[in-house]
């Protein structure tokens, strides 16, 4: 199956699962993942985009090095991941070298936890601006039932939600969704094009295979919470080949479409129950509509009690005027307000933004909106 796409994307997740970097006996196969190195690397060659990566692999690498198979009990699986992560960067590193490559691991109480998220949101921006290629998997290592994804699939969704993806490339070992399953009906139809995640679930099948947790049931799954949030799905085969065909403008695969009308961040970010003030000035104020950050040159005022990463109302001449997260518990905005960037290190010992609050967590609201908005 065949189709045009691809151009005009900014970022990119791309999933890789366990079946994808392994033989059939179940092991890391070196050849499969740089020749997915590849494709990541054409990919952002081609089109000019960011690629976050969500990699499976470390339990199987993890078992591999400790000689051992399953099933494995929970502290065996843990300590296979905790193993396996290591020597699975390590692949990944030699296989995207020069380009430097930064892990961050996850629990689905990182997504669920508002200062945890937003850490976890900070780190990959970062990252991908210092020129790394971000690396996710789920911390396997520590995480139990109550906190797991439970697989990748689910976990690369809410990835492309934190990095605001525009498109998430879940890779597979069949050439997308086929309206039976090919490995047991040789004329099953391959299908293009989805509009509705909901009206193809029925076609799932099974679970997935023994080398890894997912299958078509949680890449649907994950096709359905991210196109819901506005981000494009491709469920795509070929490994790095199928990467680079896409590059070429090429689908081998099934595309679903992204939802017309997504709720946006910005109206995320004002609907949240906001936990202090902040006053500023009017130079702070002309900043904002203007669609910069909030620095805390321009605050002369700050109420409340609140923490890193909660929501904040800013306040002029005692109206609000906008709200976003803050980078700064109030105790710390408290002793930099009024403030120069350059002074925030010695008021408080260390520096970690310039930005009180971040022009992408920040939304106007009421009289802060510009003229002609």
């Amino acid at each position: 199956m065949a189709q045009r796409n691809g151009r005009g994307w900014q970022r990119v997740v791309v999933k890789v699962g366990t079946s994808s970097l392994t033989d059939a006996l179940g092991r890391i196969y070196p050849p499969l993942l740089w020749a997915l190195a590849r494709g990541l690397g054409t990919l952002q060659s081609t089109l000019g985009c960011k690629v976050v990566l969500v990699s499976s692999g470390a339990g199987a690498a993890g078992r591999e090095r400790l000689g051992v198979s399953l099933p494995l009990t929970l502290p065996e699986k843990q300590a296979a991941a905790a193993v396996g992560q290591t020597l699975l960067m390590l692949e990944w590193a030699r296989a995207v070298a020069p380009t430097p490559v930064a892990q961050l691991l996850l629990t689905a109480a990182d997504i669920q936890d508002r200062e945890r998220y937003v850490n976890a949101k900070n780190a990959l921006e970062a990252s991908l601006k210092l020129g790394a290629l971000p690396i996710i998997n789920e911390n396997d290592s520590v995480a139990t039932s109550e906190i797991k994804f439970g697989d990748n699939d689910s976990l690369s969704a809410w990835t492309a939600h934190l990095v605001g993806a525009d498109a998430l490339l879940i890779l597979t070992d069949v050439d997308g969704l086929y309206d039976s399953d090919p490995r047991g009906n040789p004329g099953a139809k391959p299908l293009a094009v989805v509009e509705d995640v909901a009206q193809v679930q029925h076609l799932a099948g099974s679970a997935g295979t023994a080398r890894g947790t997912g299958g078509m049931v949680t890449k649907l799954r994950a096709a359905a919470l991210a196109t819901a949030a506005g981000t494009e799905t491709l469920i795509i085969g070929g490994g790095g080949a199928g990467l680079e065909a896409l590059a070429a403008g090429v689908v081998r695969g099934t595309r679903f479409l992204a939802k017309a009308h997504p709720p946006s961040r910005k109206s995320w970010l004002a609907q949240q129950r906001t936990r202090g003030t902040v006053e500023v000035d009017a130079g702070a104020l002309r900043a904002l509509q203007t669609g910069r950050s909030l620095l805390p040159k321009g605050i002369t005022g700050v109420s409340g009690t609140f923490s890193f990463g909660d929501a904040v109302a800013v306040m002029n001449n005692g109206a609000q005027v906008a709200q976003g997260l803050c980078n700064y518990s109030s105790t710390a905005l408290a002793k930099i307000q009024g403030q120069h960037t350059r002074n925030i290190a010695d008021l408080l010992g260390a520096k970690d933004y310039d930005e009180v609050i971040h022009r992408d967590n920040l939304v106007l609201v009421n009289h802060g909106k510009s003229p002609g908005t």
